[in-house]
């Protein structure tokens, strides 16, 4: 069996594919603008969450972004409670964007990751959060306001 020339290529590929969707989804110019949407969303909705549900959803990400989900995160402090007001100026500080910006940004990415995670595990992650969030999320409240 042939050995690769670089072991990290498959981890770099794969995390690359997926960066491609979210760059799609959020029509962002550069990867770095996906990357930063992609980051920003994974860390916001992570401190969201219980240890075991992030946990749970990590393992359903490519091995760098498991690595980006990660970053920072101490389980000792979460779940943290925060609303829709908390999400978007969470959201926009990580991303660099404006809060006005954060629901099409933060929709985009969710439904890029409703593609690439395995079925079902995004709705049971979202089903945990409240609803107002996952109708941000989601999109809904980009509907309505449009």
């Amino acid at each position: 069996m042939p050995h690769p020339t670089d072991p990290f290529a498959q981890a770099e590929s794969t995390a690359s594919a997926w960066l491609a969707v979210v760059r799609d989804r959020v029509a962002a110019d550069d990867r770095h603008t996906a990357y930063r949407l992609l980051r920003a969303w994974l860390h916001v909705v992570r401190d969201r969450l219980t240890v075991q549900v992030a946990a749970h959803f990590a393992a359903q990400l490519p091995d760098l972004l498991r690595g980006v989900f990660s970053e920072g995160w101490n389980p000792a402090h979460v779940p943290t409670r925060y609303g829709v007001s908390g999400f978007v100026a969470r959201f926009a500080g990580s991303a660099g964007i404006s809060r006005a910006e954060v629901p099409a940004a933060a929709a985009a990415v969710t439904s890029a990751l409703g593609e690439l995670c395995s079925p079902g595990q995004l709705g049971h992650v979202l089903n945990l959060l409240p609803a107002p969030l996952v109708a941000l999320l989601s999109g809904d409240e980009v509907r309505r306001a449009g």
